[in-house]
């Protein structure tokens, strides 16, 4: 008998010391009531805490269901949340039969008014696109963090450099001033890799900005000051991996939460495979379940855990941070019925939003399989609104380097704008002229500031949504290399001691300030242009190396003549008779000079002419 109460005693004390850990995490953090959707999944984390039940008492809110999966520190707790349920804090009670063994004060909060109507980025944007780490140094005292693995050293190219959230705030009006009036910020998330996690593509907490660029509430601050200025915030997300060194990495859920762990392959990068109607299953699924890179772990968006947790951690921060828009990285690795669930719930959710994607192909044919509206071969439908239109890219980069025949030059870029027929919305794409992935467009071109000058001219008056890259306006460069630690350089001025002073202009070169100059005049006179953002575009085929492109509407007409040569052409319009019939005169935007006649007009050599008709 005493050998038996021993024995009781004993798992009496293992059952208190199997709850004695109680939560440590607890996913999302908190919610909101009024969402559109009245379902919310919380991941729970904790020692043993799958031997659990939840509970709660609050008017508004049930505990629907609770999943014990194979790891007993995991367990998930789906709740629905009534519609006249209010804001407000109560508890989860965690109960192993009738012992309370853990819980978590959760909270309701109240969303901000019209929060489901918000407008997400458009073609009346121009994006500003920053790497955080590299941009500017607001606040030296985050540069290192208890806990944190990577130390700072501005010396090494991949290093981590002290840029930061705050350093991006002291600069708004800089921004602001040159014309942008949106921001993408690659991705802000804790990266606690041992290396190289400047860049924020290795995420190690889904819930948490990185605290080197600084907090939740610094992020929020930052989307607060953008709106006061009527500017918008794009989130960069990655659904499709984590970094290596994820928390979640040392205790999985489940065995299938990870693809190919623990013996890891690297994706085949066949991307071609999700349009392909003859594609293989063992090909579709070294494409999709291979991981990016050695440190960054393929995500299982077929575990419907997985999937879930993907899709409320992007409306929490759509819903917190007061997000204007999403792009999502390496769009086409991920499993594509989740993404296309995923893009549904966002926009039952927010119908105006924005979402780009990252396909990174020359076809358009494989861009445009994505876009909302397309009906493709094969009936998939993807519901995402907008992608990032490499192929306009690659065409105006190869335009402004080959020599004029009849295939080469100019008539590349006209040829690639004439596929827009496959797009549902070509209208909604993202053009740019480079980003944090590829050469600088100055150095694509050669460093010439003219051909630079007319590719940024040409992605701010064609038809999308224009992003350029920090450092294009001061003529920020990598000649001679494509490391990425190079292409993203510290932007100059962004930490004190800087010889040269971007911001200031103390130290730029006259040509840097002209570059300044060129971009704040485009843009701040195509903030108010609404034939810029949704007129019909109608171009004309290339000749003799000078392209000729409208925007118009019914109010009026604006004229674009791109010239590549290195002599000045004189142009006689009565082509484009169609377009400029009842037009004789135009004033040009960036030189401000009028033209009393426009029948003929002398185009300087290499020289973009933006004129409004009169």
């Amino acid at each position: 008998m005493k050998r038996y109460l021993i024995l009781i005693a004993l798992f009496i004390g293992q059952v208190n010391l199997l709850f004695a850990e109680g939560i440590d995490r607890l996913e999302p953090m908190f919610w909101w009531v009024g969402m559109k959707n009245p379902n919310l999944q919380l991941m729970v984390h904790g020692e043993n805490i799958g031997a659990s039940m939840a509970e709660i008492n609050y008017p508004g809110v049930t505990v629907e269901s609770v999943s014990r999966v194979e790891n007993p520190n995991f367990l998930f707790v789906d709740l629905q949340i009534a519609g006249n349920a209010v804001p407000g804090k109560f508890p989860i009670v965690f109960k192993s039969g009738k012992k309370e063994v853990a819980e978590y004060q959760y909270e309701l909060r109240q969303r901000e008014p019209h929060s489901g109507d918000r407008i997400g980025f458009n073609s009346s944007d121009v994006i500003y696109l920053i790497t955080p780490d590299r941009f500017a140094n607001g606040n030296p005292d985050n540069d290192e963090i208890v806990g944190m693995k990577e130390k700072p050293n501005r010396g090494d190219k991949d290093g981590r450099h002290g840029g930061d959230l705050q350093g991006i705030m002291d600069h708004l009006d800089y921004i602001q001033d040159l014309g942008f009036t949106a921001v993408w910020l690659n991705p802000v998330l804790e990266n606690n890799m041992t290396k190289t996690s400047y860049h924020g593509y290795s995420t190690t907490d889904f819930y948490q900005v990185d605290p080197r660029y600084g907090s939740n509430e610094e992020y929020l601050e930052l989307s607060k000051d953008l709106k006061k200025r009527g500017m918008k915030l794009i989130m960069d997300m990655i659904f499709n991996h984590c970094g290596s060194e994820h928390w979640w990495m040392d205790d999985m859920p489940m065995h299938d939460w990870i693809n190919n762990y623990p013996d890891w392959k690297v994706t085949s990068h066949r991307r071609t495979i999700n349009q392909d109607p003859h594609a293989s299953e063992v090909d579709k699924r070294a494409m999709s379940d291979g991981w990016f890179v050695e440190s960054m772990p393929d995500l299982n968006q077929r575990n419907p855990f997985m999937a879930t947790y993907l899709i409320q951690n992007s409306i929490w921060w759509i819903e917190y941070v007061g997000l204007d828009g999403i792009r999502q990285d390496t769009w086409p690795y991920p499993d594509k019925n989740m993404m296309a669930e995923w893009m549904k719930r966002v926009l039952e959710e927010y119908p105006h939003f924005n979402v780009v994607g990252e396909e990174w192909s020359m076809n358009p044919a494989i861009v445009s399989y994505w876009q909302k509206g397309k009906v493709n071969s094969d009936g998939y439908q993807c519901y995402l609104p907008s992608l990032m239109d490499f192929p306009l890219q690659n065409a105006a980069a190869r335009a402004l380097n080959d020599d004029e025949d009849f295939d080469h030059g100019m008539i590349e870029l006209y040829n690639a704008l004439s596929n827009d027929f496959q797009y549902p919305d070509a209208g909604n794409l993202v053009v740019f002229p480079d980003n944090h992935d590829m050469s600088r467009f100055y150095t694509q071109v050669g460093e010439d500031v003219n051909k630079l000058k007319l590719g940024v001219a040409y992605f701010l008056t064609t038809r999308g949504i224009p992003q350029i890259y920090y450092g294009t306006e001061v003529l920020m460069s990598n000649e001679g290399t494509e490391e990425h630690g190079v292409i993203r350089s510290d932007y100059p001025g962004g930490w004190a001691g800087d010889s040269v002073n971007a911001f200031t202009g103390q130290g730029l070169s006259d040509a840097q300030k002209d570059m300044q100059n060129y971009i704040r005049t485009i843009q701040n006179w195509r903030k108010n242009k609404s034939l810029i953002h949704n007129g019909q575009l109608i171009h004309f085929v290339p000749e003799n190396g000078v392209y000729v492109y409208f925007r118009t509407n019914e109010e009026e007409t604006v004229m674009v003549i791109l010239n590549k040569n290195t002599k000045e052409m004189q142009l006689t319009t009565d082509r484009f008779h169609e377009v400029m019939k009842g037009f004789t005169k135009g004033k040009e935007i960036i030189t401000s000079r009028e033209l009393h006649d426009v029948s003929k007009i002398d185009v300087p050599a290499e020289t973009a002419m933006i004129i409004e008709l009169k």
